[in-house]
């Protein structure tokens, strides 16, 4: 019991958060899930003290609308989590990702007069000496941070976007709570084991990490520039490295039209055809010339310039493809194009981890079901977000997990169709992404490229031929003089080892009991003082706790069967 206290967490504020997370679940009907993770004596005792009855108005909402109503209640950091996950309907079911859609961060901005002292700390000198001008009021609030508009020094406008005070030992906080709560959910429910929600709470870790430090957002700006240097169609705010940190990042402030807010009556001088094509033709740059796309092309993100110019903004969400990866994609392009699912699954399981036993007989007969009713026609004729649809399904169903930024691939493209066919009612995304298929396909079976990888693959096989006597005389040394180590992993063991932990937790706190209650009548018959109405305080005292300690174990055994 007493680690099951000092692992819920290492400080006093952990545990107060703790408590309070507890608390919400229980609020909008989830005590069920709090108490069959495992938390039997700190829920026990919140329920009591702390919870009220769960309202009627709240369990007729679903399950999926409470699990919203929970993360908004929880704040910012609980917020962001369910904000990233709404983007990852590979992970979660979609009737959540809907939901989660629907999250808005409701945070207050926080007042010049803090946001002031921590610029001057940041940028190492008064804001005065840096900036001609600096609006007090925001521009813009979210949870991370806040933007403002200001005016350098030398006349040039700039958005000056500040990270929220304390926010990250919030964060680091809640997502440490996050970790125990995924693990003792994965470990007392079998049936939440499927969702893999450690490895959810590791995917936004990440995330959320690398979005708190801004210096990683502006090396995406600074990359981002050099890849479109010579593109006149693609405009990439400058960034002011001199005067970004971790917290602070300072940007050129752009005056543009999102593409959001462009009428069709309106805004005669811009071409919504050409906006459309030339938005998805940037982002499709990015994937395949590149390898670096921005992975949240929503139409807030994107702004038009005079001449029809393509304005990419907020980079904190970028996803990476590696040479290889990109490889293996025209890999299952050509197995695609060619009927071949052999070839598909091969690439697939060089990029995909597994999350159990792959069936391969099963795999196969879905590869083909798929490309039996979206390959046997034109590029064109596809429908993106349906294909989309089916594969976020089939990789969970084939215990494979897409890599992130695979999926942000995915995502990014069904972003573009949105805002081309917002732009323009036949816009046609499939149409855009066949020319650099086929430039892929060519770089892939240009000669030059063939005769590389060959030099590459004889220079391993030759380094495996000189390595390998060695490391099987190695082997053998090991085993003569018996230092071969095994490592065994046991499966499926994890409920005998909780009932044998739950068994010996209970026959401690038999025999703790049996101590106090013998403990206690030796005390009460020596008349130990202090003395009240001739019975020891002390022996009284410790029946007392005998009695509450009995009737916790007496309630935890009826109520779940186990500690």
């Amino acid at each position: 019991m007493i680690q099951r206290i000092v692992a819920i967490g290492k400080t006093h504020r952990q545990t107060q958060r703790y408590f309070e997370i507890i608390k919400i679940l229980t609020k909008y009907g989830f005590y069920d899930l709090v108490s069959a993770s495992g938390f039997d004596i700190l829920g026990f005792l919140g329920r009591k003290l702390t919870f009220k009855k769960v309202g009627d108005s709240i369990l007729s909402l679903s399950r999926w609308e409470r699990i919203r109503m929970v993360l908004e209640e929880l704040g910012p950091a609980f917020i962001k989590f369910g904000q990233i996950m709404s983007t990852r309907g590979d992970l979660i079911p979609p009737e959540l990702v809907n939901e989660l859609k629907k999250l808005q961060d409701s945070v207050s901005s926080f007042s010049w007069e803090v946001t002031a002292p921590l610029l001057e700390k940041e940028l190492g000198k008064p804001v005065s000496e840096i900036f001609r001008n600096f609006l007090p009021l925001p521009v813009a609030a979210a949870s991370i941070a806040q933007v403002y508009k200001a005016t350098l020094m030398d006349g040039k406008e700039v958005a000056v976007k500040v990270q929220r005070p304390g926010i990250k030992r919030i964060i680091d906080t809640d997502i440490e709570i996050m970790f125990l709560f995924a693990k003792r959910v994965e470990k007392h429910i079998p049936e939440m084991k499927s969702y893999n929600m450690v490895n959810i709470v590791e995917e936004f870790d990440r995330s959320i990490h690398k979005e708190l430090n801004f210096l990683i957002e502006a090396s995406n700006i600074e990359q981002f520039t050099n890849n479109f240097r010579d593109d006149t169609t693609v405009y990439v705010p400058q960034c002011h490295r001199d005067y970004c940190t971790s917290k602070v990042l300072t940007m050129e402030y752009i005056n543009g039209v999102r593409i959001s807010d462009i009428e069709a009556d309106g805004q005669e001088l811009l071409d919504r055809k050409t906006i459309a094509q030339r938005g998805a033709e940037s982002e499709l740059k990015q994937i395949f010339d590149f390898g670096f796309f921005h992975a949240d092309p929503h139409p807030g993100n994107i702004l038009v310039l005079p001449g029809n110019i393509i304005c990419f903004l907020d980079f904190g969400m970028m996803g990476t493809l590696t040479s290889k990866t990109r490889e293996l994609i025209t890999s299952m392009v050509v197995g695609a194009i060619n009927n071949d699912p052999d070839k598909i699954i091969r690439s697939l399981l060089k990029i995909c981890e597994t999350n159990g036993e792959i069936k391969m007989q099963k795999l196969e007969l879905q590869i083909t079901e798929i490309l039996n009713l979206y390959f046997h026609q034109k590029l064109e004729n596809i429908n993106l977000p349906d294909l989309f649809n089916d594969l976020v399904e089939f990789f969970p169903q084939n215990n494979l997990k897409i890599p992130s930024d695979l999926y942000s691939l995915g995502r990014a493209l069904l972003l573009l169709q949105s805002d081309g066919e917002m732009l323009d009612p036949d816009f046609n995304m499939s149409k855009q992404i066949e020319p650099f298929f086929k430039k892929l396909i060519k770089r892939r079976f240009r000669s030059q490229k063939y005769f590389n990888d060959l030099m590459v693959s004889s220079e391993e096989l030759l380094l495996l031929a000189k390595d390998l006597p060695y490391e099987i005389r190695e082997i053998i040394d090991k085993l003569k003089n018996g230092s071969l180590k095994i490592n065994i992993e046991h499966k499926g063991m994890e409920p005998l080892i909780d009932k044998h932990e739950q068994i010996s937790n209970r026959i401690t706190i038999a025999i703790i009991l049996a101590s106090i209650t013998v403990g206690s009548s030796l005390v009460i018959l020596a008349n130990v003082p202090p003395v009240w109405n001739g019975i020891s305080l002390v022996g009284l005292l410790g029946f007392l706790a005998a009695t509450i300690i009995g009737l916790w174990l007496l309630i935890s055994i009826f109520r779940h069967g186990k500690l």
